[in-house]
Parts: C-alpha cells; sequence; structure tokens
C-alpha cells in the first residue's frame, strides 16, 4: 500500500486540515501519517483561536515518525510561523522526501490569518524550491506574488511568476471566481485549465480536499497533470454532495 503524509493543523470539524487529509487519502486507499503543526479552536462559523506546538517538539514528532516511516508523497498545510516552516523544509531534505505538494495556507474561508506575516517570505524561499507542486488559491496567488486576479489571463501570469520561486508545477485554484470555477496548471511547458460551474454556497476545507487529492495520486504514481485532473473531479463531487453539520459551512462529503 503507498503511504501519504500530511503535515498540517487540525481542525476539530473534521471539514479541513489534517482530520480531512486522512479522510482523502483513505478515499484513494492511500495509508495517511499526520503530524499536527498548529492547534485550532474553530467550527465551521469560523477559527477563533490558534496554538502553535513548540517547535521542538513539531521537530520531534518528524523525525520520529521518519526515522521509521517513509512516505510516497507529502503535503503541507497550515504551517503558521516562520520556525515550523524551517523545521519542514530542514526534514523534507533530511529525510530526502519527494512528491512534495504544498498548499500555502494564509487565511480562513472567514478571513482569520492562518499564517504570520514574517512566515510568507520563509515559505517562499524555504519551502515552495522543494515542491513538486504548489496549490494556492487566488487569494493566495495574490498575496505571494502582488497581481490583482480577475481571470484566466491573470491566473497564468501569477502562475508563471510563482514557478520562478521554485516549484516545479503550479496550480492555481480559483473557486472564488465569480461565474466559473477555473483551476489552472502551469508546469514550465505549457498551462492546463481545467474548468467546471462553480457551485453556490460556503464550503469548508475546499483546499485542503484538493491539495491532498493531489498528494494522494501523486503517492499512488501519477503525474502532476494527472493528479490534477483526477483531484479536480474528486472535489467537485464532494462539493456537489457537501453536507450541513453545523450552523455555518457545509462541508464537503468525503
Amino acid at each position: 500500500m503507498k503511504i501519504a503524509l500530511t503535515i498540517a493543523g487540525s481542525d476539530p470539524t473534521g471539514g479541513a486540515g489534517l482530520q480531512v487529509d486522512l479522510k482523502v487519502f483513505k478515499s484513494f486507499d492511500v495509508y495517511g501519517l499526520s503530524v499536527p503543526s498548529v492547534l485550532t479552536a474553530q467550527n465551521t462559523d469560523g477559527v477563533y483561536d490558534i496554538y502553535e506546538l513548540p517547535p521542538l517538539f513539531f521537530s520531534q514528532q518528524i523525525k520520529n515518525l521518519l526515522s521509521d516511516i517513509s512516505p510516497d508523497a507529502v503535503k503541507t498545510g497550515m504551517l503558521y510561523s516562520p520556525e515550523i516552516i524551517k523545521i519542514t523544509a530542514q526534514k523534507v531534505k533530511e529525510y530526502s522526501l519527494g512528491n512534495l505538494v504544498v498548499d500555502p495556507v494564509t487565511v480562513s474561508s472567514t478571513g482569520v490569518s492562518l499564517i504570520k506575516n514574517d512566515a510568507l517570505d520563509t515559505m517562499k524561499d524555504y519551502l515552495f524550491p522543494l515542491a513538486k507542486v504548489i496549490t494556492p488559491n487566488i487569494y493566495e496567488a495574490t498575496i505571494f506574488t502582488g497581481i490583482n486576479i480577475d481571470g484566466t489571463e491573470d491566473m497564468k501570469v501569477a502562475a508563471m511568476k510563482l514557478k520562478d520561486l521554485g516549484p516545479e508545477a503550479v496550480i492555481i485554484t480559483g473557486g472564488h471566481l465569480e461565474e466559473v470555477a477555473i483551476d489552472l496548471l502551469w508546469d514550465g511547458k505549457e498551462f492546463l485549465a481545467l474548468e467546471t460551474e462553480r457551485i453556490g454556497g460556503e464550503y469548508h476545507g475546499t483546499g485542503c480536499v484538493f491539495s491532498s487529492s493531489i498528494t494522494a495520486c501523486l503517492a499512488l504514481g501519477y503525474d502532476v497533470r494527472e493528479s490534477f485532473v483526477k483531484a479536480k473531479d474528486f472535489v467537485s463531487g464532494a462539493i456537489k454532495t457537501a453536507i450541513s453539520i453545523g450552523k455555518g459551512m457545509k462541508i464537503l462529503n468525503i
């Protein structure tokens, strides 16, 4: 059986973070490992508090896990601080981890910052160059490039600028566009745009589900383009069958 590791924040609702990553891995018949980077106090209405794990303990989690088990793919989600990002990058290099998917989580769906301001450059400098693929949404791509994205052409410019930061490939997810949901892949050679009808409503954890789907597919041996197509289909299906378990955003049906 193939193995995937998620290094991400904990979400008590199970709709995002490492909890949903593990659900996605299981859906693809991939065995899931997890290392929490931060704990959150949140529900379907929003994020109310964040507790960063002590860096030394965070490092110890990864060290003890990877000294025993070697994953076929790895994804990072909410890392929050420069210290945690640097440790993650160091462990990726130390244990020669391939198929790294970086979901550069910066803000929650309700507008709460999920990364310290001084950590943005750290992520670009330390983690992006190690990534097989990075998966920012439009808002995150704007933060990292300074490009105001209003459509596909802007996405292309931003993707090329992000590719220059070192990842092998860039996927910008466009679920926040007004009329259609367009996701765009740039691998340095050609673009691949996948478009689906935009489904109304507020959904929790779509970015986590997308990036963990790609991670699972890479673990299974698919290339980035194949993983992109499969992840897009998986997320679309999960959104269409999303469920309401609380008073706020819907949870994707995984």
